[in-house]
C-alpha cells in the first residue's frame, strides 16, 4: 500500500490545522498511523491520493445510505446550485424538505434545520429548559451528542478514544447542570431524576449509541425513559443524528416504537452534505424565534444546496423502502460471516448489530455500555485496523465507532471484506 503522497499532506497539514485534521478521529492517532487523504469517491468505494483503492466502511460517519456521489443526489446539487448556494432567505426546498421529515418521522410535527448535529443538539437542549424552566439535563456515558460545552461530560467517540472523557474549556458551573446516567441502565436514571426533583429539564439520549461502538437499547430501556420524562415532565430527547433515516424510514423511534418530545437529526438527511434539524411536538417547537422568545438564527441554516441534496435523499428513502431491506441483508450476511470466523479461530468477540450499523468489539465480555465497551483491547483493534487497511478495507479508525453499510455494497465486496477479516484476526491475535 502506498501511502507517501498521504504522508507528505498530513505533514503538511500538521503546521497549519490543529492535529493536521478537522475532526479528531480522522488523525488515527488510536491506530498509530498517518490518515489516507482522500481524493475521490463512488459507490462503495474511496480512493486515496496515493491511488489506494478502498472498500468503504464509514460512509461519511454513515449518511452516505446510498453510496458515494448518488447520480440522482449529484444532479440535485449540480442543477440548485446554477441558481445560487445560498441566499439568507426562505426558499421553496425547506419547506419541501421540512415536510418531507415531518412526514417521516412519527413524533415530529415541525422541525427547524440548521447545519449541523451540534447545532440541532445544543438548539434543541436551550429549548428543553425554556419549556421547562428548569436547568439540569441528563445525559449517558458513552453518548456524543456533538462539542458543544454541555455535551463534553463523558462524551463517546473521539473523547473515548484518546482517554480524555472531559473537555478542558468546559466551565465548572455549566457541567455541574449536566447529569450523567448509565447507558441502559433505568435505576440509575431513575436516582437522578430522585435526587434532583423538579429540576431536569431533559433527558437526551441516542436511542442505539453509536459513539461507543453501536450498542443497541435493552428491551425497556427506551420505554422506561418515556415513562420516566411524561411522569416527571420532563423532555425526552433523542439524539437521532446517525439514527435517523438509517435503520428504518422512520429512524430508531419508529423500530422501537417510542415516541420522544424533540428529535434532532443530522447526516443523512443532508445527502452528504452538511446539515442538521431539531422537530417535536408543536407547542415546544412554537417556542422558537420568531414564533416565541427561544432565539436561534443561522444564515446557511436551510440552504438550497443542503437542501436540494437532502431532499432527494429522502424521496429515494420513502419511495424505495425495500433499501432497508437490501441493506439488512447485507448486514446479516456480513454479521454472519463474522460470526464464523470468529467461532473459526476460538474468539468469542463481541459483535453488536442493528440494521446497517456495526461494531465488533476486541473483548469477550457483553458490550451494553460504556463501562463495559472501554473493556475493548484498543492494541488489538489497532493492529486488525492496520491490517484491514492494508487488504483495502477502510474502518472507522476507532474501536469505539460504528461501521456504516450502504445498498451498493455489493456481495463480492462483504465476501472480500470477510476474507481480509480473517486474515486481519490471525495476523492480530494471539493464540
Amino acid at each position: 500500500m502506498k501511502t507517501l503522497k498521504s504522508e507528505k499532506l498530513f505533514r503538511q497539514a500538521l503546521q497549519v490545522i490543529p492535529g493536521g485534521v478537522n475532526s479528531p478521529v480522522r488523525a488515527f492517532k488510536s491506530v498509530a498511523l498517518t490518515p489516507p487523504f482522500i481524493k475521490k469517491a463512488k459507490g462503495a468505494y474511496v480512493w486515496d491520493v496515493d491511488g489506494n483503492k478502498y472498500i468503504d466502511y464509514v460512509c461519511s460517519w454513515g449518511p452516505l445510505i446510498l453510496g458515494h456521489a448518488h447520480p440522482r443526489i449529484v444532479r440535485a446539487v449540480q442543477q440548485t446550485a446554477k441558481g445560487g448556494t445560498s441566499f439568507g432567505a426562505p426558499t421553496e426546498l425547506e419547506v419541501k424538505m421540512a415536510g418531507l421529515i415531518c412526514k417521516l418521522m412519527p413524533s415530529i410535527e415541525m422541525v427547524r434545520m440548521v447545519n449541523s448535529g451540534t447545532e440541532a443538539t445544543m438548539s434543541a437542549i436551550r429549548l428543553a429548559r425554556a419549556y421547562t424552566g428548569r436547568e439540569k439535563i441528563i445525559k449517558f456515558e458513552g453518548c456524543y451528542h456533538g462539542h458543544a460545552d454541555s455535551f463534553l461530560i463523558k462524551a463517546g467517540s473521539g473523547a473515548m478514544t484518546f482517554g480524555v472523557p472531559d473537555s478542558p474549556g468546559v466551565p465548572q458551573a455549566l457541567a455541574s447542570e449536566t447529569l450523567v446516567a448509565r447507558f441502559n441502565d433505568l435505576g440509575s436514571v431513575n436516582d437522578l431524576v430522585k435526587h434532583n426533583d423538579a429540576q431536569i429539564a431533559a433527558i437526551i439520549v441516542e436511542p442505539i449509541a453509536g459513539n461507543m461502538g453501536c450498542i443497541p437499547p435493552k428491551p425497556g430501556f427506551l420505554a422506561g425513559l418515556r415513562k420516566l420524562c411524561t411522569e416527571h415532565n420532563i423532555v425526552l430527547i433523542f439524539d437521532e443524528v446517525i439514527t435517523g433515516f438509517r435503520v428504518s424510514i422512520g429512524g430508531a423511534q419508529e423500530l422501537y416504537n417510542i415516541k420522544p418530545d424533540l428529535t434532532t437529526l443530522g447526516k443523512i438527511i443532508g445527502g452528504g452534505l452538511p446539515v442538521g434539524a431539531y422537530g417535536g411536538k408543536r407547542e415546544i417547537m412554537e417556542l422558537i424565534a420568531p414564533s416565541g422568545p427561544v432565539y436561534q438564527a443561522g444564515t446557511l441554516s436551510g440552504n438550497p444546496i443542503a437542501m436540494a441534496a437532502g431532499c432527494e435523499m429522502l424521496s429515494i428513502l420513502s419511495k424505495h423502502r425495500s433499501v432497508y431491506k437490501t441493506l439488512e441483508k447485507h448486514s446479516q450476511h456480513l454479521e454472519e460471516g463474522i460470526r464464523d470466523t470468529l467461532g473459526r479461530i476460538g474468539k468469542n468477540f463481541q459483535l453488536n448489530h442493528v440494521g446497517s450499523m456495526y461494531t465488533l468489539f476486541f473483548t469477550e465480555q457483553v458490550v451494553l455500555d460504556y463501562e463495559t465497551a472501554k473493556q475493548s483491547d484498543a492494541s488489538l483493534f489497532s493492529k486488525y485496523f492496520s491490517k484491514m487497511l492494508e487488504l483495502g478495507i477502510y474502518l472507522p479508525p476507532s474501536q469505539f465507532e460504528t461501521a456504516f453499510l450502504s445498498t451498493v455494497h455489493s456481495q463480492a465486496d462483504l465476501d472480500k471484506t470477510l476474507h481480509a477479516l480473517h486474515i486481519a484476526l490471525m495476523a492480530s491475535v494471539s493464540f
